[in-house]
């Protein structure tokens, strides 16, 4: 009987001990199975010599000659230097750490073989600590009959160690068994291979295979295990939706004479793309079991109006209702606007963040308690440990991308606390990031899309100019005509790579500075998050007022601030953002009457890739456009926010690169949900190794 690998330790084979096997659980690895799975990183084609006067700059080679001589030279650093030929030309080996005992290794007229990167050293070619075998009066090298390969791996284990390891598991796997979790008609469908005839050639490709395939993972054998990745991760969202849908949360109908109320109450009329989405969000909040849905809207599309008229359904019913923002910032106009909104309503709104005063956090924590506050805007200070509130029904989460998973874990519990358990919130989670249709599909299975694709009237497209930075002198000029002559309002916006917070305010200072001394006749005013919060509202307020006329600001500004009269928007360095925080931050402005312009002043040379997005963000303005863009240039985990988000990191899979594999993924999947409940459960199992990054609040 075949013993499955997946049973078998890696501790049971030669030279894992407990040290090495503690390594390798580091990187996931605790079976057999697991072993085969960690591909390699890149491939070594050992199996030739290069004449030394074929070799190249920067090629990797290997290269067999006798030894010249060997010195050791004192320049910047001291250095061992060894002089080989082989009859058509001279190769440096140079070695800047070294012992005696490897100098004596160097003997003269004895032969060596080197792996390692072409360099150019002075006159001749050389390689800096390449890989050496000694191969003394041999002149005949040796050489390996297949492309060696290069594993990632850990502080403390060796490409040896891995090497070996791997060697032994295959071994077993020609003897034992690596269970097939794909339906074979799935893999004829398909043309994949066997799954263990993928591994084998993915550890020891023949020299025949496409090394260019192998590594772009576009060849047949990446593909296979890349399917299969996206077909458990797929279940595995399927099966949290399914599981989501088994709880209770309460059913709410629309109180018809209220919402038309509020509508009247409004100054303008809202479109069909917010009225369908607010129709799609009042069928979920019907049902009994917890909405889970996701509202995609382009800046300025309006998505906060349609939450705000949801949010008016539950608490009508005398349900609390929660909306979470990003920053303070955003929550305080947030705060301001269900305020005016709700006002005639006679609806408690209230407002907490982390930086309020202790009697207003005081008063506002006992309004949540007791249930006077329906409606409770705020930012991560939600999830503080005295924070209690009175039956929640509907949590709203703005910029979603911006909050980790442990935090909605967070707010989850808290309102279970506060319902006894007995029944969890519905749930809508809304991003101003349009994010493409492919990678919702595949990175939010587990959600219900709604996208709001209408921008109200009258919004104006923002016209998008590049300049370097030499040109400063002139954009300050502009900037100068444009408020005394124009009568606009103006963004400067200081960016800095990492976006370290700190060092952001130190440039967005010293450009405050610079500017109020170039431009006297100017009000300049400076806003950054490191400011007192009581200032940084009254220099939004001043702002929108029209008090200022210059407001030099970090990327704090980048979501939701909104001052109609802004028309012009200067960004410093924009090459070190990525597409979609430039689209969100020119959104500021295009909000008003006026046209609209926005400058992105780089600082040369630039990247292609950097290019490429200011390119992007010269000739449109459709948030969907730039989002492709991004995902293309930048990869889902940026696009996604996964540092924040615990979003999926995917082992094999490209959504950009196999998204031809997407309509039989979801094929596939579903017809193991339905058909083979087993191998659905045996492909999670294997594939997401931690469920919990998945489970979303």
């Amino acid at each position: 009987m075949q013993t499955k690998l997946a049973t078998i330790p890696v501790s049971s084979l030669k030279g894992v001990g407990p040290k090495v096997a503690e390594k390798l659980n580091r990187l996931s690895i605790c079976s057999l199975e697991d072993l085969l799975f960690h591909l390699p990183l890149r491939y070594q084609d050992r199996s030739r010599i290069h004449p030394i006067a074929s070799l190249q700059q920067g090629q990797t080679a290997q290269v067999c000659g006798m030894i010249e001589a060997s010195d050791i030279v004192f320049g910047k650093r001291r250095s061992l230097v060894c002089k080989i030929s082989d009859g058509t030309g001279i190769l440096d080996i140079r070695l800047f750490y070294f012992s005696m005992a490897q100098k004596k290794q160097f003997v003269r007229g004895q032969y060596i073989q080197c792996y390692g990167q072409v360099s150019h050293t002075g006159k001749n070619f050389g390689m800096i600590h390449p890989e050496l075998t000694y191969l003394k009066d041999s002149a005949i090298p040796k050489l390996q009959e297949g492309l060696q390969a290069v594993y990632p791996t850990t502080e403390g284990l060796q490409q040896r160690t891995f090497t070996s390891a791997i060697r032994q598991a295959l071994s077993q796997l020609k003897r034992s068994n690596v269970t097939e979790l794909i339906p074979q008609q799935w893999l004829e469908k398909l043309d994949f291979p066997p799954l263990a005839d993928a591994l084998m050639m993915l550890h020891q490709p023949p020299l025949d295979i496409s090394l260019a395939a192998l590594e772009s993972g576009e060849h047949p054998l990446i593909k296979r295990l890349a399917f299969e990745e996206l077909v458990a991760q797929h279940i595995s969202l399927q099966k949290i939706k399914l599981k989501t849908q088994a709880h209770n949360a309460i059913s709410f109908r629309q109180n018809k004479a209220k919402d038309g109320e509020f509508r009247r109450s409004l100054p303008f009329e809202l479109t069909n793309a917010q009225n369908q989405v607010i129709s799609e969000i009042q069928s979920d909040l019907e049902k009994k079991h917890p909405m889970m849905r996701l509202v995609q809207g382009d800046v300025g599309s309006g998505k906060t109006l349609v939450a705000a008229l949801n949010m008016l359904t539950v608490v009508s019913a005398n349900y609390q209702a929660i909306l979470m923002a990003p920053t303070e910032i955003l929550a305080e106009q947030h705060f301001k606007s269900f305020e005016n909104w709700f006002r005639s309503f006679d609806i408690n709104v209230t407002l907490l963040t982390s930086k309020m005063s202790a009697p207003l956090k005081r008063t506002a924590l006992e309004n949540i308690a007791s249930g006077d506050s329906k409606i409770i805007i705020g930012t991560h200070a939600l999830f503080q440990d005295q924070v209690q509130f009175n039956q929640l029904a509907l949590v709203v989460i703005d910029e979603q991308h911006r909050f980790g998973v442990e935090q909605r874990k967070t707010l989850l519990e808290k309102s279970l606390q506060a319902n006894q358990g007995k029944y969890r919130p519905h749930q809508l989670v809304m991003t101003a990031t349009p994010i493409p249709r492919t990678l919702t599909q595949t990175a939010y299975a587990d959600l219900d899309l709604s996208v709001i694709d209408e921008l109200p009237p009258g919004r104006k497209p923002v016209t998008t100019a590049v300049v370097g930075s030499e040109k400063r002198d002139q954009v300050i000029e502009r900037v100068k005509q444009a408020c005394l002559n124009d009568h606009r309002q103006i963004y400067w916006v200081c960016t800095l790579i990492d976006e370290s917070e700190e060092l952001q305010c130190q440039a967005a200072e010293a450009t405050h500075q610079q500017l109020i001394e170039r431009l006297p006749e100017l009000k300049v005013a400076l806003i950054h998050g490191r400011m007192k919060n009581d200032l940084k509202q009254q220099v939004m307020n001043d702002f929108k007022a029209g008090k200022t006329d210059l407001l030099v600001a970090t990327t704090v500004i980048e979501v939701g601030v909104d001052v109609p009269n802004a028309s012009l928007m200067v960004i410093e360095n924009p090459e070190r953002l990525g597409l979609s925080q430039l689209h969100q931050l020119r959104g500021r402005v295009g909000r008003g009457e006026k046209e609209s312009h926005c400058l992105l002043m780089y600082h040369g040379p630039l990247s292609q890739n950097a290019k490429q997005r200011l390119k992007v963000m010269r000739e449109t303005n459709d948030g969907f456009v730039i989002a492709e863009k991004d995902l293309e240039l930048r990869g889902p985990g940026e696009v996604l926010g996964t540092r924040q988000t615990g979003a999926i990191a995917y082992q094999f899979a490209d959504i950009i690169r196999d998204s031809d594999l997407l309509p039989d993924v979801y094929f596939c999947a579903n017809d193991l949900m339905e058909n083979s409940p087993k191998l659905a459960e045996a492909l999670c199992t294997r594939w997401v190794k931690s469920k919990e990054d998945l489970s979303r609040v």
